[in-house]
């Protein structure tokens, strides 16, 4: 992936790493659009920045990404970047019968969503030079955490897309899997000041210095994330487990 000259779609790009990271590609030489639902966060994501543009969008409505896809691709004829990071997660206790709402939401904006949004542009993508798809998983995809067993689940599911997915679209579309660790993000409640957590700004600091490499690796790792990327080879994962399940 080229780190200048591109037009680069963020989905979910009004707060935590999708905005931190739409900002950087802005900053070093991108035309830049970012989507989600909530207009406030995507206007102030933009203001003040030339060839920064917000659009809105709800990643759970099918038709809505459709049009979408057919509005962008004629205003940002140039667009050869896809970032899929939209995404939502909630822990769940599933030792009784519950409310599923929440699991519902998960499975259809963290894996429907990207697969539609994918979907919707692959067509336009494909004749694009330098293209690129980035599928923003976890590093929950490799070890779950088992407060969150949905959310892992779907990120794995994404992982799995993005290996298969690289190969059917390999000489047309580059894809890359970007899993972060955890992050100080309002991902979830409290976890913007949680102990522990990887600073937001010097996660995509890391990020940044890894899309640089020439070639673009296809997962893009920082150090915070490889304990849980490297658990099954190393047969680590009893141990990476007992520790997210003590979080």
């Amino acid at each position: 992936m080229k780190t200048s000259g591109n037009t680069i779609l963020v989905s979910g790009g009004g707060s935590g790493i999708g905005l931190a990271l739409a900002q950087r590609w802005h900053d070093a030489g991108n035309t830049v659009i970012v989507t989600g639902r909530n207009a406030a966060k995507l206007e102030s994501a933009v203001a003040g920045r030339d060839n920064m543009h917000a659009h809105a969008l709800d990643v759970t409505d099918a038709a809505a990404i459709a049009a979408f896809a057919a509005d962008i691709v004629a205003q940002f004829p140039e667009l050869n970047v896809l970032v899929n990071n939209a995404g939502i997660m909630g822990y769940e206790d599933a030792t009784a019968a519950r409310d599923l709402s929440t699991a519902d939401d998960m499975i259809v904006t963290n894996i429907l969503g990207p697969i539609r949004l994918t979907d919707a542009l692959i067509d336009h993508l494909a004749k694009q030079a330098d293209s690129a798809i980035v599928n923003v998983t976890s590093g929950l995809a490799f070890v779950p955490l088992p407060k969150a067993p949905t959310y892992s689940a779907s990120k794995a599911a994404m992982h799995s897309y993005s290996v298969a997915l690289r190969v059917q679209l390999e000489g047309k579309v580059e894809v890359i899997e970007l899993a972060p660790p955890a992050v100080r993000t309002d991902l979830t409640p409290g976890q913007s000041t949680r102990e522990g957590y990887m600073p937001l700004d010097d996660y995509a600091d890391e990020v940044m210095t890894l899309f640089a490499q020439q070639p673009t690796p296809a997962e893009i790792l920082v150090q915070n994330v490889l304990p849980l990327r490297n658990a099954e080879a190393n047969g680590s994962v009893p141990q990476v487990l007992a520790m997210l399940a003590s979080l």
